[in-house]
């Protein structure tokens, strides 16, 4: 009866630490790091689809995320507060734009760097943003300005024919 007690708890034993093996390894290798970085905030018109936990890529790489969202209630603006990698430090006219994934992806923040010799600090405002940008506003537009052609272009050959099209008969 003891070696079997003693086997069971070895087992179990055993079972816990490859779980634990298991977790670190999961922890390490989700792109989500432990490390603290600096806070940077952008203020911007629109950020449709942008969500908390959203990446944060400078060309293309994950160097932070969003941490939060707020409205700023004397602009109207959407404030985003970002956490940046402690190693990436970012020229003063960085500018920062809401970018989509793909067409049916989610949306994060793309950090592009300027020239300046200055580095933002920690608690800095990214002053250049370019916000969210609608694809069912940009659908909208391409369908108005395609209607509005045919329709010139309609107009432009009966004025060129000199006589109105007859209309169509009903059923046939």
């Amino acid at each position: 009866m003891n070696r079997r007690n003693v086997a069971e708890i070895l087992a179990g034993a055993l079972v816990l630490a490859v779980a634990a093996v298991f977790l670190f390894y999961a922890v390490t290798h989700s792109g989500r790091s432990f490390t603290q970085g600096y806070v940077l905030t952008a203020k911007f018109d629109r950020i449709d689809g942008l969500s908390q936990g959203a990446d944060v890529r400078l060309s293309g790489v994950k160097i932070g995320s969003v941490v939060d969202q707020r409205i700023d209630r004397e602009t109207y603006l959407a404030v985003v507060t970002m956490q940046i990698d402690p190693g990436i430090q970012l020229p003063v006219d960085t500018s920062a734009e809401i970018t989509s994934e793909s067409l049916l992806g989610g949306r994060y923040i793309a950090l592009v760097p300027g020239g300046a010799d200055r580095m933002l600090a920690p608690g800095g405002v990214i002053e250049a943003t370019q916000s969210a940008v609608s694809l069912e506003a940009l659908l909208g537009r391409f369908i108005f300005s395609v209607t509005d052609l045919v329709a010139t272009v309609g107009r432009e050959a009966e004025q060129q024919r000199g006589t109105p099209a007859p209309p169509a008969r009903p059923g046939g």
